[in-house]
């Protein structure tokens, strides 16, 4: 049995039989798969309402097609995007800068947010100063950054980590605090190592909470990918919607924006379904190993 479960005092518990008569079964699954079907659904609700109310806009003539173009006008890009290669060459361009670049902030955040976190003498220094700094906006660092780094890739792949970064650390610090003094004392009674605290004790708490800074680093890490191409690129996402900007090629600025949309959204369901996995594994084998600690 772990340190956690000897100082919450948990004891695995028989499961029992459910109190349902046979006769409801039928109508309680029913009503079980309505409900999944309603939550499933719940969120395309408002995409597709302002989708309804695009077409018909444009349908209706109430915008034109010079401000708005009809969404048979960006599918049409979109195709033609995708057909040409232009869209694998740009996406590829665009996610190879923000994996790099959250990578680089992620490891450097969990870094700091388990030294300080671990050490409270070196949070009291840091932590006023990093809180501050963290303030300044990305596009804010990049005049200093051109000066060093010049305007090539590793001026993005330095604004992004910064944006990753902030997230990351603060999440991570949050994580580490969430194993109260009084549970690591009772680890340290039990005869634990500091890897042992670390690892049995402090990091099982704190994994879900450092899955949110993770997302929350990559959310920040994408959106200021847009920003910096935006300012500073000659391929990209981002510099897809300044070139149609550019050319007043509003259907191209639409897809960019849809294309940029989907694949954040896509990835940040990917990270969640990592995130529930790996939890769900860490309960399944906490619960196994309390239920064979149990005479």
């Amino acid at each position: 049995m772990s340190i956690l479960t000897l100082a919450r005092g948990e004891r695995a518990r028989p499961a029992t039989a459910p109190d349902t008569a046979p006769g409801a079964a039928v109508p309680a699954r029913t009503s079980a798969w309505r409900r999944r079907a309603v939550w499933l659904a719940a969120p395309w609700l408002l995409p597709l309402a302002l989708f309804a109310l695009w077409q018909l806009g444009a349908d209706r003539g109430w915008i034109s097609p010079q401000v708005l173009p009809p969404p048979a006008y960006v599918w049409d890009t979109l195709r033609d995007l995708f057909t040409s290669g232009d869209l694998w060459t740009n996406l590829r361009a665009s996610l190879l800068r923000v994996l790099v670049g959250f990578a680089g902030g992620s490891v450097l955040g969990l870094a700091l947010g388990t030294a300080m976190g671990l050490w409270r003498p070196l949070q009291a220094y840091l932590l006023p100063t990093f809180n501050a700094l963290v303030q300044i906006p990305v596009l804010a660092w990049l005049p200093f950054v051109l000066l060093l780094v010049g305007i090539g890739e590793p001026l993005k792949y330095i604004l992004i980590a910064k944006a990753a970064l902030v997230p990351v650390t603060l999440n991570t610090l949050q994580g580490f605090r969430l194993a109260s003094p009084a549970l690591r004392e009772v680890a340290r009674a039990y005869g634990y190592s500091r890897r042992q605290e670390v690892l049995e004790v402090i990091l099982p708490l704190a994994t879900p909470t450092l899955f949110t800074g993770l997302r929350l680093g990559f959310t920040k890490a994408w959106l200021s990918l847009v920003v910096v191409e935006l300012v500073a690129s000659s391929e990209g996402i981002g510099y897809l919607i300044v070139y149609g900007r550019q050319l007043f090629q509003l259907d191209l600025v639409m897809a960019a924006v849809i294309v940029v949309g989907a694949v954040g959204l896509l990835i940040d369901r990917l990270l969640d379904a990592l995130e529930t996995r790996l939890l769900g594994a860490r309960r399944a084998t906490r619960a196994g190993a309390q239920a064979e600690a149990v005479p």
